[in-house]
């Protein structure tokens, strides 16, 4: 599928960039001033990414002191890569099937912009159901999901209320049973 929209269209310029030996406490104050959930980290030529996600699993979760840990120590290091002439489809699929959100561009081993899902989704929210795809609910039965429309797997009828059930698409009658 193509949507018309090139990764260098859409993605950011001047991501927010720190160095690896700054301590978590600081860059924790630059991403809540710049109101975003990720920094670029760079070591030498390397570059490494950190989220919000891995500042609360990798140290907060663990104990460590966020004035003597540095942010390269819990900062991802091994990246997935887009070109900017891909379409915005191919990079959200990337980032389903890797389990992203943040992905660096990169023209010639040179890094020239930094894309999320939320980039994408700004443009094109049609595109949501492809992340969604991945997405596990905690206690979905108990959730108004809102479901597919089609044909039951149990008992052949068409429904608009389609769910998921153990892999089997059910209508609303056969949920219940």
């Amino acid at each position: 599928m193509k949507t018309g929209y090139k990764v260098c269209d859409v993605m950011t310029l001047k991501p927010i960039t720190v160095m690896h030996n700054k301590p978590l406490s600081e860059c924790a104050r630059i991403m809540e001033e710049n109101h975003v959930g990720s920094l670029l980290v760079k070591k030498g030529r390397k570059i490494g990414i950190v989220t919000e996600q891995d500042i609360v699993r990798k140290a907060v979760a663990k104990g460590a002191h966020p004035k003597k840990t540095t942010i390269g120590e819990v900062s991802e290091w091994n990246l997935f890569s887009i070109s900017p002439e891909k379409d915005i489809f191919e990079a959200l699929i990337l980032m389903r099937d890797k389990n992203i959100r943040h992905v660096p561009v990169m023209d010639n081993n040179r890094m020239v912009g930094f894309l999320t899902a939320k980039d994408i989704l700004k443009v094109n929210p049609s595109l949501f159901e492809i992340l969604a795809e991945k997405i596990e609910l905690k206690e979905e039965h108990r959730k108004p999901v809102s479901g597919a429309e089609g044909i039951c797997q149990q008992c052949d009828k068409f429904s608009f209320g389609l769910r998921n059930i153990n892999g089997m698409m059910l209508c609303e009658e056969c949920q219940r049973k």
